[in-house]
């Protein structure tokens, strides 16, 4: 039997957990799928992703291919996969090298993992918005509108995938046996995109030099602790413990209590993101403005779109 207090939040999941309770109330999803529905599916798109991943190569080369497709058509849910290709890549290379204990395992992760965010692309192009998690929603939305930040596309992304889908692409592969073998090669990824970070931040710095934006090095800097609510590190660390919850929990207790903390946290975290207020530092005079938006102020989507062109 699981100990008791292994199921008690620990103090920053709970933090976390308050401010997801709090900021999930600032979106009204239910208005936001209904602003889309009526949007027409890219047939050409869904045709790149409508299968399901069969293998890490396979993995690797559509990710690639989905980024740029939609990169060339000034879709903002290139930038997420910005990232994500790279991520992708940089661990593949890590299996290939022998960096972990169970390559397949860590195989199987790679797969299950880019498979969770393909099912949620599928859904939001096929408007099926009542399957998809509200933190995919938010993301999704917000770059197709091409509103928001490339940065914000960025770590809204990164949220809906890490602190939402990681908790079950681990229970999709499994954490045991060995789960101490398992949590280590888990934790060998952190590692990796670690190292990833500023690979990851350059890639992201070209699109803004493209557009004219100066100083987003600065703003991005680091990467990993401008993820809202809980960091790029302690959403993995999150979603482990989810994991164990959901594996050693009877199902009636353990699945819906993980269910809400996960969906909790990620539909916060995309709040926070998503807000207009987003990069302001809370702790500093209330009057201060966002430094991300000054910084982004006379960027419009019309010039984002010409810049990916030029570049293609």
């Amino acid at each position: 039997m699981i100990p008791l207090r292994t199921t008690v939040p620990t103090v920053r999941e709970a933090r976390a957990l308050l401010a997801g309770v709090r900021r999930t109330a600032d979106v009204d999803t239910d208005a936001l799928a209904a602003s889309l529905a009526d949007e027409e599916p890219d047939p050409d798109l869904l045709d790149l992703v409508s299968g399901k991943f069969v293998s890490v190569d396979d993995v690797d080369e559509r990710l690639a291919r989905t980024e740029s497709y939609l990169r060339e058509r000034g879709d903002r849910r290139s930038v997420f996969l910005t990232v994500y290709s790279r991520m992708t890549a940089t661990v593949r290379t890590a299996i290939d090298d022998g960096a972990f204990i169970d390559p397949e395992w860590a195989a199987s992760y790679l797969v299950a993992f880019a498979e969770r965010y393909r099912g949620a692309l599928v859904a939001f192009e096929r408007r099926a918005f009542e399957s998809l998690p509200r933190a995919w929603l938010i993301a999704f939305a917000a770059a197709a509108r091409g509103e928001t930040l490339v940065a914000q596309d960025a770590l809204l992304g990164i949220n809906a995938h890490i602190t939402y889908d990681l908790t079950y692409t681990l229970g999709d592969v499994g954490i045991g046996p060995d789960r101490d073998a398992k949590r280590a090669d888990h934790d060998r990824i952190n590692a990796v995109l670690t190292r990833l970070v500023q690979r990851v931040q350059d890639a992201l710095i070209e699109t803004y030099d493209a557009v004219e934006i100066d100083g987003v090095d600065r703003l991005l800097n680091p990467l990993d602790d401008r993820l809202a609510l809980l960091g790029l590190k302690g959403s993995r660390e999150f979603a482990w413990r989810n994991a164990v919850l959901r594996a050693d929990l009877p199902p009636w207790a353990g699945e819906p209590y993980v269910d809400w903390r996960t969906e909790t946290v990620a539909t916060g975290a995309a709040a926070v993101l998503i807000a207009p207020d987003f990069g302001i530092d809370r702790d500093a005079d209330t009057g201060a403005s966002s430094p991300l938006r000054a910084a982004a102020a006379d960027v419009d989507v019309a010039a984002f779109r010409e810049a990916i062109r030029r570049r293609m």
